[in-house]
């Protein structure tokens, strides 16, 4: 595990659970998201990922026990891999969804599922999980000083070639809410199974 931010007292953190992107893979997002995905009405995500379990406000007391129950779920995780599918938008954000061929990320997920849900820190969505990137965000229509809803040009992309890859990692990361938009920051970060074993 490898601290990056830093938490103090039992301040209130709006976390999420993640796989991470190689840095390469993540490169080549950046210069596709750039090229095919700038237009009015979208907002270039900092960072990206594939959320495993958004926590939203949690006490930093939890934090402990919140990054215990991820790098245990990472611990059993047999080597996989996903691969970029196709684009899809909905009312707030555009998304690569992902193709999990062994089904392995999707069983990490139902494991740390089980286990935040147990100690009472997360309660899963009645949609199964869904792996995916989200690679742009809906600016919000206002007139008049109310707000209009999202902006969706409804763009079709071609998809990105990047081929199947492995997460790099997975880490919890903590959302800070800005006026230009959310910034993320790791919190703690903890390698899968596989990495472990090829180090």
């Amino acid at each position: 595990m490898s601290p990056a931010a830093t938490v103090e007292g039992d301040e209130r953190l709006r976390l999420f659970l993640a796989l991470e992107l190689p840095p390469a893979v993540a490169a080549t997002l950046r210069e596709w998201v750039h090229r095919h995905l700038t237009a009015p009405g979208y907002r270039h995500v900092p960072t990206f990922h594939v959320t495993l379990a958004f926590l939203g406000h949690r006490p930093a007391s939890e934090l402990d026990a919140i990054v215990e129950a991820l790098r245990d779920s990472a611990a059993e995780c047999a080597p996989f891999t996903l691969e970029p599918v196709r684009y899809r938008e909905t009312r707030s954000v555009g998304m690569l969804v992902l193709a999990d061929p062994a089904g392995e990320a999707t069983r990490l997920a139902k494991r740390l599922h089980d286990r935040l849900e147990t100690l009472g820190v997360y309660e899963r969505e009645a949609r199964p999980w869904l792996p995916h990137v989200t690679v742009v965000r809906f600016a919000t229509a206002r007139s008049r000083g109310r707000t209009r809803g999202p902006v969706r040009p409804k763009l079709e992309p071609p998809l990105p070639e990047i081929g199947p890859f492995a997460p790099s990692g997975a880490a919890a990361f903590l959302s800070r809410l800005r006026r230009t938009g959310a910034e993320y920051e790791v919190v703690e970060s903890c390698a899968l199974r596989a990495e472990r074993e090829e180090a």
